[in-house]
């Protein structure tokens, strides 16, 4: 059936009520299966296929399908040549425009059809250390690294100035070599230019032929609030340089923590110690701590015990992803004295008749107030 008997929308298998997404959809499915490098001296198929280009090339322009909506395919005679024949219309670049690439082999592979292969550079992985004071507020930071960067001579084409690199004699430049195998047609990367479809015959001196040569550059980062040791930050196409010209690699910022020298992490929270005199731990007192961000003032409670863990919220770390922070948390430890006077050992004594001073047998251990502070 001709094409003047088919509306285009009837064409594709699509009501005219269908969204530009079906539309592709279906231009998608029947090209694959019309494309004449799948059907090859099928007339019938390579009519179909045209058929389906001219159909999709109007139905997907909207200005075109309110044209054809409402005058239907005489509206579009004298538009680039849709509507009356194929004249001056390609499918196959409707093809490469919704598929990318030159033809169906590209897609699928097929002998004949070739496909080069292009070689991306490798990732670089770089360590960053981070205080805990940098992971509190996040933290820019310029990273001077070595890596393979494109040969400015060659403008990374791998070949001499002025030279032009040859077509493979082997593959005829496809990159691929196609062999039988049984019923099917098999296709491997042709070994000689390890799939590029070119030698360089002239090599440049510079890169000798690699189109990269050793450099150095720098790049900054930054870096979000919040993040943890082994966590990483990957910066798009800034590794590696691809040989002749192949896309670059990525670099990869792995993060590490530095000590601290009062703070241990875990999660968002903070943990750190604080000393109190017998007299601040039973009496109470108001006391400076350090913070992740300064310093701060916390109230100790009158008869605060060695091992108690204070809660400071929302003096942790960040959250990486959403909002608020962890919390800060205090291990109280109570200092006792070494070295007496005669006057303070009379007092202890004195104090030690009190009952209410001795200890308390089901007082829990520290490790069992720092577990259920932290969970």
């Amino acid at each position: 059936m001709g094409m003047d008997e088919k509306e285009y929308y009837e064409i594709l298998g699509v009501s005219r009520s269908a969204d530009p997404e079906e539309i592709k959809k279906a231009y998608r499915k029947l090209a694959m299966q019309y494309h004449p490098d799948k059907n090859p001296s099928d007339k019938t198929a390579e009519e179909k296929f045209k058929e389906i280009g001219e159909a999709y090339a109007v139905l997907s322009d909207p200005q075109k399908r309110r044209q054809y909506d409402q005058f239907g395919r005489s509206g579009m005679r004298g538009n680039g040549g849709y509507g009356g024949g194929f004249s001056g219309f390609d499918p196959f670049d409707i093809f490469r425009e919704v598929f990318g690439g030159g033809g169906f082999g590209d897609l699928f592979n097929m002998a004949g059809a070739g496909r080069r292969t292009v070689q991306r550079g490798a990732d670089l992985q770089i360590r960053l250390k981070l205080t805990l004071e940098e992971i509190a507020s996040g933290v820019s930071k310029k990273l001077k690294i070595k890596k393979m960067v494109r040969c400015e001579r060659c403008d990374g084409s791998g070949a001499k100035p002025g030279t032009t690199p040859a077509t493979c004699p082997q593959c005829q430049g496809r990159g691929e070599v196609a062999y039988r195998q049984g019923f099917f047609t098999v296709s491997r990367t042709c070994d000689r230019c390890h799939g590029e479809g070119k030698i360089n015959s002239q090599p440049c001196s510079e890169c000798r032929g690699d189109g990269r040569v050793r450099g150095e550059t720098t790049m900054e980062v930054e870096i979000p609030a919040g993040v943890a040791e082994g966590q990483f930050i990957t910066l798009r196409n800034a590794g590696n340089a691809g040989p002749r010209k192949g896309p670059p690699g990525d670099a990869l910022v792995i993060i590490e923590e530095e000590p601290h020298a009062q703070f241990d992490r875990h999660g968002n929270d903070l943990v750190c110690h604080l000393v109190l005199s017998f007299s601040q731990a039973a009496l109470g007192d108001e006391v400076e701590v350090p913070t992740i961000t300064g310093k701060a003032k916390i109230q100790i409670a009158p008869g605060t015990q060695s091992g108690k863990i204070l809660r400071m919220r929302g003096k942790g770390l960040p959250l990486l992803q959403g909002n608020g922070k962890g919390d800060q948390l205090i291990r109280v430890q109570v200092f006792t004295p070494t070295k007496l006077t005669e006057k303070e050992k009379q007092l202890f004594k004195e104090l030690a008749q009190q009952e209410n001073t001795k200890p308390n047998k089901e007082d829990r251990s520290f490790f069992e107030k720092m577990k259920e502070a932290i969970l």
